[in-house]
């Protein structure tokens, strides 16, 4: 496959060979949230945004597997390093209680976990991190950082979340959960978890705004956390958690004022502050961490998706001391996905990808905004996280699916909205083609 001129080819999704495997899948799978009957052949072409399925479809794939492939597929800066590596059994081990070397000294030959540690306290250096808890995933990468919150603060009960927000499918992350009910309903949930709104909008002031939380010159959040008169003890907070930009409650874009009074309070009352960067972290939005467009000075950050782990990040004194608190988790042991995590920072950092997703990511919004499409209300973003929000629901769905049909891979997300995830390193051809594909999806559900 050639990159340069490739382009969606489609002539029947899903295909025959497509409907099997899927069948195939559910005859064991449980029920999932599978978007469409799309079945990557991983033994097909496929580079950079382009892919082809098992029924041989070209499509173009603008979810980069909702984030967590932020090269796009086969990406050489990835392959060629890893080609060298002499695969071996296991290629996964207990990578808290063992240690494996790639070389004949630490830095030498393909990195593994060390070395993906080692780059994860580099570009979280800004915030005085330096340890990290590798594990297998976003929502076990948030599970441990409430659970080192709750340790820290030596006994606080209390837990504060936002409307609209979404940190994971595991019974910890989910108590933190406010975006779909769905997510929530007849599961148990940690007690003491206090929610206020995600103030997204743009017009907002520290003196009112259409969210709710300012009103009067004074915060939903500093009302309840009054030490006098809100009904929150703040001392008893373990920890405040918040996504610096929502993902699944719909790619919510934090206002200043908002996201200023959160750093504020954060300060004012030490409350330690969960940044959950897993979708909008690892070069994604132009910057390192979608905390740093904001006043945000988190005290924990969890990773996952684009790093190929999950990562939960922090201060030496943040992290228990004794030993077995945190441990015994396969994460940090996965050969493959620490190499993989580690050549990505790498490659994003060589090659200016997060110059790339800002430059790349304002083509896309000026387009889309210049074509003055008809039900596109908003169209935003930071970097390569990108949305089309429109006026309602149906219409969304419809064009998600006029524009799979052409062959273009997005995905919905809150009540409205459409994502688009490019890879970090999509070209400026690929953005005017997926625009293409977008705005005749659009104006065909019209």
């Amino acid at each position: 496959m050639d990159r340069d001129t490739a382009a969606p080819d489609v002539t029947d999704l899903p295909g025959d060979r497509a409907r099997e495997w899927v069948e195939y899948h559910h005859e064991s799978a449980a029920p999932s949230t599978y978007v469409y009957e799309f079945v990557w052949d991983r033994t097909a072409p496929a580079e950079g945004p382009f892919c082809t399925d098992v029924d041989g479809n070209v499509l173009m794939d603008f979810t980069s597997h909702v984030a967590a492939a932020p090269l796009g597929y086969n990406n050489p800066l990835i392959m060629e390093p890893l080609a060298e590596f002499d695969l071996v059994d296991p290629l996964k081990i207990a990578g808290q209680d063992f240690y494996v070397a790639g070389g004949e000294s630490p830095g030498d030959g393909v990195p593994g976990a060390s070395g993906l540690m080692e780059r994860l306290t580099e570009v979280t250096a800004h915030y005085d991190m330096d340890t990290v808890f590798l594990s297998n995933s976003g929502a076990e990468a948030v599970e441990n950082a409430i659970k080192i919150a709750y340790d820290e603060s030596g006994g606080a009960k209390h837990a504060i979340t936002f409307d609209g927000a979404f940190h994971g499918r595991t019974l910890g992350a989910l108590s933190l959960n406010r975006s779909k009910s769905v997510y929530r309903r007849d599961f148990p949930e940690i007690s003491g978890v206090h929610d206020v709104p995600f103030c997204d909008d743009r017009t907002c002031t520290a003196e009112t705004c259409s969210c709710g939380f300012f009103a009067d010159g004074v915060s939903q959040l500093r009302r309840k956390l009054d030490p006098e008169r809100g009904h929150v003890d703040p001392d008893d907070v373990a920890y405040l958690i918040m996504e610096p930009i929502q993902g699944e409650g719909g790619y919510r874009f934090p206002s200043e004022a908002f996201t200023d009074e959160i750093a504020a309070l954060a300060d004012e009352h030490d409350i330690t502050l969960i940044a959950d960067e897993i979708q909008s972290g690892v070069g994604r939005t132009g910057e390192r961490w979608g905390s740093d467009h904001y006043a945000l000075e988190p005290d924990v950050i969890t990773s996952a998706k684009g790093l190929r782990v999950g990562a939960t990040i922090s201060r030496s004194d943040v992290f228990p001391d004794e030993k077995s608190r945190l441990s015994s988790t396969w994460g940090a042991g996965d050969i493959i996905a620490s190499a993989q995590g580690a050549l990505t920072l790498d490659a994003i950092r060589e090659h200016d990808l997060m110059d790339n997703a800002t430059v790349r990511g304002r083509q896309f919004k000026e387009t889309m905004r210049d074509a003055d499409l008809p039900g596109v209300d908003d169209v935003r973003g930071k970097g390569l996280l990108l949305a089309l929000q429109f006026d309602s629901k149906e219409r969304r769905d419809a064009v998600l699916k006029r524009a799979f049909s052409r062959g273009l891979l997005t995905l919905a997300c809150g009540y409205d909205v459409l994502r688009v995830l490019p890879p970090l390193d999509v070209t400026e051809r690929e953005i005017a083609l997926g625009c293409d594909l977008l705005t005749a999806a659009i104006e065909g559900a019209a």
